[in-house]
């Protein structure tokens, strides 16, 4: 049985995905970041990143865990290769020049669109965008973005998907990493075929449902 460990206001989003779209049973505990807290070491408080209980899970204080049997995971893209290896069915790998294609967009999305677009994303929420430094900064931050990002428009005005053509654990890995890149307003104009893809990728209804549930969540 799984069990997944984490908020969805987190990288568990990623894992959660892909079980709702493999419609896997699992266990959810929610485990919210202590930082959100005001104080996360009282008695009465949640579940959270601080608390000795998680820390048994994972030493490193961090979300989303994952615990099936006597494995442990603790990165939220390891999770998602691991599943879609062992159960994910067509959205995983069906030969070995799949699995390694599935690991090079996974390492492309956390090395070269995760960092910039999360930084767009915390300057923009902080109100950063309505002011002149902030706006140099996300202007600074977008630039290193456009490489990958045309990149990867080449490869969407022949391709449907990151592999095999059709949709896959690459697509929910690469798709959750750009995300946060989508608070700037006009980034992805410059590169429709990417807007295309990831829009596509947001209508699917496992996501919908992994957003809902999101949304639902207390900031």
């Amino acid at each position: 049985m799984i069990t997944l460990y984490g908020a969805f206001r987190s990288r568990a989003s990623r894992p959660i995905w892909l079980l709702y779209e493999l419609d896997l049973p699992f266990t959810h505990v929610n485990v919210i970041q202590g930082y959100r807290l005001a104080q996360a070491s009282a008695p009465d408080a949640p579940l959270n990143t601080t608390s000795p209980a998680f820390l048994k899970v994972n030493p490193l204080g961090q979300i989303p865990a994952y615990v099936e049997d006597d494995l442990v995971l603790t990165e939220s893209l390891a999770i998602t290769n691991h599943i879609a290896r062992t159960r994910g069915g067509a959205l995983g790998p069906q030969t070995a020049a799949e699995a390694a294609l599935m690991d090079q967009w996974t390492l492309f999305a956390v090395t070269a669109a995760e960092g910039p677009g999360l930084e767009i994303m915390k300057i923009t929420n902080d109100g950063g965008d309505k002011t002149v430094e902030g706006q140099a900064a996300i202007g600074i931050l977008a630039e290193r973005l456009r490489r990958p990002l045309k990149r990867l428009e080449t490869h969407f005005a022949t391709h449907s998907h990151l592999v095999g053509e059709r949709f896959t654990v690459a697509d929910i890995n690469l798709a959750e990493c750009l995300r946060y890149a989508q608070s700037h307003p006009t980034l992805f104009n410059e590169f429709p075929a990417v807007k295309t893809w990831l829009e596509a990728c947001q209508a699917r209804p496992a996501f919908k449902k992994m957003w809902a549930a999101r949304l639902a969540e207390p900031v």
